[in-house]
């Protein structure tokens, strides 16, 4: 018997603006036909995976998904499911004070107003979007990454079946913790990128890692244990900042030979500010409109790079 859920979002929520979005997505979805037979992905419960296919219905002031899971849930299952669910599509994420912080800012008056209800799509747990990252990290060809790390959830992760289809869940750490890193090279990643992958895994399922505990933590003890892991340095750690059930973010400068490489480009590029002179506490003053919600602003500035870049190519 299927299980069928109704997960309500804090308005203003949009979850249509993030299908041009390819990062928020996998190799087996196709964000175009979201629309008609909506988004289907595994759920990580706590004894075992599912596939859950949400729909949105397209209300922006009264956002509301249905999801639909073809298996039966118990009570305390459907509360792990509302969960994950929560995490992944941003519902908890409550972005109206961020809009009227920056109603009068010369940058962010004009995207709001185009990204109206925008959220981060992120995946089911901090691991998931750990070992993306790792996975896609310096490659380019993006539909390559994406299959790289679909192979590894079909090597590792449970194989479920929907409609005669299978769709591989992610592993959890105490699957990849013994995985052979060699193994996972021959999918694709390099061999630091295997070995780093292993290693992050061995790390949760030894304790010395709380994933928990990663996710709701502060931003800059955020930041600075995750650079202690290999194979995230300090872009990456900033980058799954962003996809955490949080508004905000630790923004710190991270220049490579006197250049800017940190998100703070994104931020500096818009106001017109050069991002490698500017100074610290100019920084701080730039920012200081939006200050606990440098998340979803990062997102916001992200998004909307992603769209004039499409719009530029059609031109």
């Amino acid at each position: 018997m299927a299980t069928h859920l109704t997960l309500q979002s804090i308005p203003p929520h949009d979850f249509y603006l993030g299908l041009d979005v390819e990062a928020y997505f996998d190799h087996e979805h196709d964000p175009e036909l979201i629309f008609e037979k909506g988004f289907t992905r595994p759920i990580p419960l706590k004894k075992r995976d599912v596939l859950a296919t949400i729909y949105f219905n397209g209300d922006p002031e009264s956002p509301e998904f249905n999801i639909t899971m073809p298996v039966d849930l118990s009570n305390d299952e459907r509360q792990q499911a509302r969960s994950v669910l929560a995490r992944i599509l941003g519902t908890e994420l409550d972005l109206r004070p961020f809009y009227d912080k920056v109603e009068d800012d010369p940058v962010f008056g004009e995207i709001t107003t185009e990204l109206y209800g925008l959220k981060r799509v992120s995946r089911a747990t901090l691991f998931e979007d750990t070992v993306n990252r790792i996975v896609q990290m310096r490659l380019s060809h993006k539909p390559t990454a994406r299959r790289m790390v679909f192979d590894l959830r079909k090597k590792y992760g449970t194989a479920l079946l929907q409609k005669g289809k299978t769709i591989p869940a992610w592993p959890r750490p105490h699957q990849l913790a013994n995985a052979n890193p060699m193994t996972i090279h021959e999918l694709g990643p390099t061999r630091k990128k295997s070995q780093y992958i292993v290693e992050f895994a061995q790390r949760l399922v030894s304790g010395e890692l709380n994933l928990e505990e990663l996710d709701t933590c502060d931003p800059a003890n955020f930041y600075e244990k995750m650079t202690d892991i290999k194979g995230i340095g300090p872009v990456s750690a900033q980058h799954l900042m962003l996809f955490r059930n949080r508004t905000d973010a630790y923004l710190p400068s991270n220049k490579v030979g006197g250049r800017e490489k940190s998100v703070r480009r994104w931020v500096c590029y818009h106001y017109g500010e050069n991002p490698d002179t500017i100074s610290e506490s100019a920084f701080q003053d730039l920012i200081r409109h939006w200050r606990g919600y440098e998340a979803a602003a990062v997102e916001f500035l992200y998004v909307d790079w992603i769209l004039r870049e499409k719009k530029s190519q059609k031109d």
